[in-house]
């Protein structure tokens, strides 16, 4: 929520605090960058200190950082806010994570907990645009951080009372090298597809994704080589726990990299408001929690593999069925394909997160906790960028260079250049980028049903004899 508040409450933030865009961009992406590059460092940090103890300083911190964006008068100190609500959440969510691995000890159990856990990601990003709204129609901008700071407190005085603390039993030494190349490579990787989003395969790209993987080989060998590393990366040699972070991955992009468009979609092409576009993601909600009480039904049924892929097979049905229609004066059909989208993706997001966290040893289900979220990131990152590309060659492709030089850049420079039209001339523009929009949404999400629907066997095939956690080749077997 407190990442999708900002869709609607942005233009407001940066009229009354007059922000640059480059400071708007940076106040955006920071959260983004830090937490990415901080989960497994903070997943780690729980395994050896205590994760409920992680917990309730992520929480502290998380709501100190809420009170201090809320009130920040101006775009330095809500940048700095920004920053510091990362460091919180990112030892919010990994901790919460290994947490259920260690207070749901039965499969069935931590299934449904993490389908709980997976719906409440969802229902956050689709209620945020919503109670944003609300909230910026009767009070100022901050209000919309400040919805926080209840949460905060209800947990800071919760969590001590319901929750047991856990950590590693035995004494070993945090991995100071292996947490500064894992927040170099993940830094690195998340600017460079951010990078790629704006300015294409430009040197500063290149470089940061060079940068990125030989920090990140310099990370692996270290874990390899070391009697304490920050994550066992030899989990990897396992298939259940590779096939559910590549899975992870692969529904991260699709959301990310869709999800980005749709908002822009509804409220331009189809002239609805903010709030009105996130009260039509209502119903991709219900699909998000039915998806995860279907996962936690389903998984004692049927092997682990064939589940995966039975949910990334929903998710290209939904992305077909939103391309097939994205081009209709309407976007009822859209949203009922997007919905069928979301509901594949939490089925399977939920059976991902599962064996990944299911197969990580006591001593390292935080950092794998960690590894788990940052894949979510990265898959984040790079669907939003190869998509994005996408897109923006296909309305290129429809609009005509010739005769709309500048219009034909982005749907929002077509906006600007109707501005200085005749109403007969602007509308007219307005119309084939509308139209151009249109179309390239559908490209987008007709390749995306297909790349999905290509991986969505491979589950089947790489664990077609994966039954639950004891058969999965982990700690149990």
């Amino acid at each position: 929520m407190d990442i999708s508040v900002l869709f609607v409450a942005g233009p407001t933030i940066t009229d009354q605090l007059r922000l640059t865009p480059t400071q708007w961009l940076w106040a955006m992406d920071l959260y983004g960058f830090v937490m990415a590059g901080l989960l497994i460092t903070m997943g780690g940090l729980g395994d050896r200190f205590g994760r409920r103890r992680l917990l309730l300083i992520g929480g502290l911190g998380f709501g100190a950082a809420s009170v201090l964006v809320a009130f920040a008068p101006t775009g330095e100190l809500l940048i700095a806010g920004r920053g510091l609500l990362a460091v919180g959440g990112a030892a919010l969510a990994p901790s919460t994570l290994s947490l259920i691995r260690e207070l749901f000890v039965l499969d069935h159990e931590r299934r449904l907990a993490l389908g709980a856990w997976t719906a409440a990601f969802a229902g956050g990003a689709v209620c945020g645009p919503i109670v944003a709204g609300i909230l910026l129609d009767h009070f100022w901008w901050g209000s919309v951080f400040l919805l926080n700071v209840p949460a905060m407190l209800l947990l800071l005085c919760l969590a001590p009372i319901l929750v047991p603390e856990s950590r590693v039993r035995s004494r070993t030494r945090f991995d100071v090298v292996g947490a500064g190349t894992s927040l170099l490579t993940v830094l690195c990787l998340v600017f460079a597809l951010k990078r790629v989003v704006l300015h294409g395969f430009d040197p500063s790209a290149i470089g940061a994704a060079t940068i990125g993987l030989a920090s990140m080989i310099i990370f692996v060998l270290r874990q390899l080589r070391t009697t304490d590393p920050l994550i066992d990366v030899t989990l990897f040699r396992s298939r259940p726990f590779s096939v559910g972070v590549v899975a992870n991955v692969v529904v991260a992009a699709t959301t990310g990299g869709v999800g980005v468009l749709v908002f822009p979609y509804l409220q331009v092409v189809h002239g609805l408001s903010p709030f009105w576009s996130a009260v039509c993601g209502l119903p991709c909600l219900a699909g998000s929690f039915l998806g995860a009480a279907v996962a936690a039904r389903l998984a004692p049924r049927l092997p682990t593999g064939p589940a995966i892929s039975l949910g990334l097979v929903c998710c290209a049905i939904g992305l077909a069925g939103s391309g097939l229609t994205a081009g209709s004066p309407t976007y009822g059909g859209f949203l009922v394909g997007y919905t069928i989208l979301i509901f594949g993706c939490g089925l399977t997001a939920t059976l991902a997160t599962s064996v990944v966290i299911g197969q990580a040893p006591e001593t390292g289900v935080g950092a794998a906790a960690g590894l788990s979220e940052s894949s979510n990131q990265l898959g984040t990152g790079l669907g939003i960028a190869v998509f994005g590309v996408l897109a923006t060659a296909s309305y290129r492709e429809n609009m005509d260079p010739a005769n709309d030089p500048s219009a034909a850049r982005s749907l929002t420079d077509a906006i600007v250049a109707a501005q200085t039209l005749s109403d007969h001339e602007a509308g007219a523009l307005l119309h084939r980028a509308h139209a151009a929009y249109a179309a390239s949404l559908e490209a987008v999400v007709l390749v995306a049903a297909l790349g999905t629907g290509l991986l969505a066997a491979a589950p089947a095939v790489l664990l077609h004899r994966s039954r639950g956690r004891t058969d999965l080749g982990g700690p149990s077997a």
